[in-house]
C-alpha cells in the first residue's frame, strides 16, 4: 500500500513526551517527516526534538487550552509552512475511577484532556487543511470502546466522545480532503498502566502492546494514499 516514508510530510504530535506519543514522534522522525513535538512538559519536549534537530520543533502545550493549541499550529506553519497530519495521543486516567469516588472535577478533567483538547486541536487544524484540500488526523483511542471494562467510567466515556469527534469530523470535511483515522490500542505497556487502583501483574504486562506497536499502526496509516481512509483499526494483544 505504501513504502512507508513520510520525506516532505510535516505532522504534528501532541502527546509526544512518553508512551505512545513518544514512539509515535520518534517513528514519524525516523521515517523522514518534519514534526512538532507538543506536551505540558517542555524540558522532555527540548531533549527529545534535540534528536532529531532541525527537522523537529519542541512546542510546549496544554491541549486544553485552546489559545496554546493555536500558538502550536501558528508555530508549526511559520517553521515548516504546512500540516500534513495531525495525531492526538494525550490521554490520562486516574486511580480514583469508580463511581463512587470519582468527583465533578475529575470527570471535568478526564473529560477535557481526553477529549476536549483533542477538539481544540481540530479546530485548530482545520483552516491549514482545508486550505491545501488535503489533511490526515490520527486520534489514539482505547479499546474499551468495542469492549466495557473496568477503566472507569470518566474514561470509557471520554474515549467514546473521541469516536464521535473523529467519524463527525471525517463526514463534514472529507470534501476538502481531510480523512481522519480512530487507532483503538487494548493494554499497552505506558506509563498509564501505573494510574491502576491495582498494580497490572507483571506476567500480564509482559504480555501487552509495546508503544511501538501502536506507532507503527500509526505510521501505516500516516503513509496510506489519500485516496484510502483506515477509519478504525483496533489493536489488542495477542497473548491476553
Amino acid at each position: 500500500m505504501s513504502n512507508h516514508t513520510m520525506e516532505g510530510k510535516v505532522a504534528v504530535v501532541v502527546g509526544a513526551s512518553s508512551g505512545m506519543g513518544k514512539a509515535i514522534a520518534k517513528t514519524f522522525a525516523n521515517a523522514g517527516a518534519q514534526l512538532s513535538i507538543a506536551a505540558r512538559r517542555g524540558d522532555v519536549l527540548e531533549k527529545l526534538a534535540a534528536e532529531f534537530g532541525d527537522t523537529c520543533l519542541a512546542c510546549p502545550t496544554d491541549a486544553c487550552d485552546p489559545s496554546e493549541v493555536q500558538q502550536l499550529i501558528s508555530k508549526t506553519l511559520e517553521r515548516f509552512g504546512r500540516i500534513d497530519i495531525l495525531v492526538y495521543a494525550t490521554g490520562t486516567n486516574i486511580p480514583q475511577r469508580s463511581l463512587e469516588t470519582l468527583t465533578h472535577e475529575t470527570w471535568n478533567m478526564m473529560l477535557a484532556t481526553n477529549t476536549t483538547g483533542a477538539f481544540n486541536c481540530v479546530k485548530a487544524v482545520l483552516p491549514p487543511m482545508q486550505k491545501r484540500q488535503e489533511g490526515l488526523i490520527i486520534f489514539v483511542s482505547s479499546t474499551c470502546v468495542q469492549s466495557p471494562d473496568v477503566s472507569g467510567v470518566s474514561y470509557q466515556a471520554s474515549k467514546h466522545a473521541l469516536s464521535g469527534l473523529a467519524h463527525g469530523t471525517f463526514k463534514e470535511q472529507q470534501m476538502h480532503g481531510i480523512r481522519t483515522t480512530v487507532i483503538y490500542p487494548g493494554l499497552c505497556d505506558t506509563p498509564l498502566v501505573l494510574q491502576r487502583p491495582v498494580p497490572t501483574p507483571e506476567d500480564v504486562l509482559a504480555k501487552a502492546l509495546q508503544p511501538q506497536d501502536v506507532a507503527d499502526a500509526c505510521l501505516y496509516v500516516a503513509t496510506a494514499p489519500p485516496r484510502a481512509r483506515i477509519a478504525e483499526l483496533v489493536m489488542q494483544p495477542a497473548g491476553l
